[in-house]
């Protein structure tokens, strides 16, 4: 059975209530039972973490065990070069996820020190970039 982790960055914890007409209304935990139930021949997790050591720490921890990790480093994505250094150490393929389109945001927002270390990386499709990225790993 593979193994996928979903790693979310600071202020994920708050999907559902923060800016939801950027992020929209669902909760990560309630669309996490969705992706749960809709893969089920998956070990499927998630961690959250508003902690940069602490996000690096779990890359650490799983790197080199799971098949895959969808990240979504939230604001940490265009300013963690120790995050991406941890991606770069693990043998585990990882790829960036992106709720909003960070492209036609504000201009801070559209480099990322993640990009590089990912297989690649999805924007702007809402929580359905979650999905999209575990299937990649079929």
């Amino acid at each position: 059975m593979k193994k996928i982790i979903i790693i979310n960055g600071p202020n994920l914890n708050l999907l559902g209530k923060r800016e939801p007409e950027v992020y929209g209304n669902q909760t990560f935990d309630d669309y996490f039972k969705v992706l749960s139930e809709r893969f089920s021949e998956v070990s499927l997790s998630h961690f959250q973490s508003n902690h940069e050591g602490v996000i690096i720490d779990k890359i650490h921890e799983i790197g080199f065990d799971y098949d895959g990790i969808i990240i979504n480093a939230g604001g940490l994505t265009h300013t963690s070069v120790a995050l991406a250094d941890a991606l770069s150490s693990v043998t585990t393929p990882a790829i960036e996820v992106h709720i909003s389109n960070i492209h036609a945001r504000e201009a801070f927002r559209h480099h990322s020190y993640l990009t590089s270390r990912c297989v690649g990386m999805i924007c702007g499709l809402g929580l359905k970039g979650y999905e999209l990225a575990i299937r990649h790993f079929f």
